[in-house]
């Protein structure tokens, strides 16, 4: 199957941000974060067997538009041990989705879902040495869902194309469900947030192969500002789980690590 993702979703993304009188934003929160955590496979180690720091900042932002909704974040993640240039690298994606019940006007509810929305991503890495991109451009369905007892539900579904220092093997498809759930402990909350990346077949073109892999990737934070009396919401502190099979699409052996399986310290601040 070929797929022109690149320009399509760039094209999407740039209308939707381009039309002053479709791009009315309803609401915003921007945030950053800190992680801490060891033994991260692939990244931080030659092996992948090391007992590697990795210290991760991150900036986030989710907004809320009159044609659906968007999400961003940029990692700048530094290691006791390689990756990168000096031991630092980053990592970001932009997520913009496009809501066919805004844009259309009508009610697309039925049932548990919400909504009926076009997703598309851009994943981008650090380039290789040679200048080489290291990019992704993912593009498909996706619901929102009304589920008992979260604040939000949703299952995406995409179509990936990696582009640049992956090598261009098309035809893996991803399913991404994200959630978010607040539940009241005392005089604050404990934030149940999160998502899974799940890729769910192998691909190879040419010399390049990428195999089928499941990232877990929740988080569980106290609401530290509400207990403190402040503002809800906008401090938060916990862990962060890290469980990632064949890491990157590199498939794990017993002469290479790259299973993820980490525990890291957060510390959250929101803004709006």
């Amino acid at each position: 199957m070929n797929v022109k993702l690149a320009p399509l979703s760039l094209a999407l993304a740039g209308s939707l941000l381009a039309a002053p009188a479709f791009a009315e934003m309803h609401w915003q929160n921007n945030s950053l974060t800190y992680l801490y955590g060891k033994n991260f496979s692939v990244d931080s180690g030659e092996d992948g067997r090391e007992a590697a720091i990795q210290q991760t900042i991150t900036f986030e932002h989710a907004s809320g538009w009159s044609w659906g909704d968007m999400f961003l974040f940029v990692d700048h993640k530094w290691f006791n041990g390689h990756s990168g240039k000096d031991g630092r690298t980053y990592y970001g994606e932009f997520s913009p989705r496009l809501s066919l019940g805004k844009v259309t006007g009508k009610d697309l509810s039925f049932g548990p879902i919400k909504d009926v929305l076009i997703s598309t991503t851009y994943e981008r890495g650090e380039s290789q040495a040679d200048g080489t991109p290291n990019q992704v451009y993912l593009l498909g369905p996706a619901v929102d869902l009304a589920v008992p007892g979260f604040d939000r539900f949703a299952v995406n579904t995409y179509y990936r194309k990696p582009d640049g220092a992956t090598g261009k093997p098309g035809g893996q498809w991803q399913i991404t469900p994200t959630w978010a759930m607040t539940i009241p402990v005392g005089k604050s909350d404990i934030l149940f947030d999160g998502y899974i990346d799940w890729v769910v077949n192998d691909k190879k073109s040419g010399g390049t192969e990428l195999k089928k892999n499941f990232h877990f990737n929740p988080q569980v934070k106290y609401d530290l500002g509400k207990a403190l009396n402040q503002k809800a919401g906008m401090l938060y502190v916990g862990i962060e789980y890290d469980y990632w099979t064949n890491k990157y699409g590199i498939e794990d052996s017993g002469a290479f690590n790259t299973d993820n399986n980490v525990v890291n310290f957060i510390v959250k601040a929101h803004y709006f």
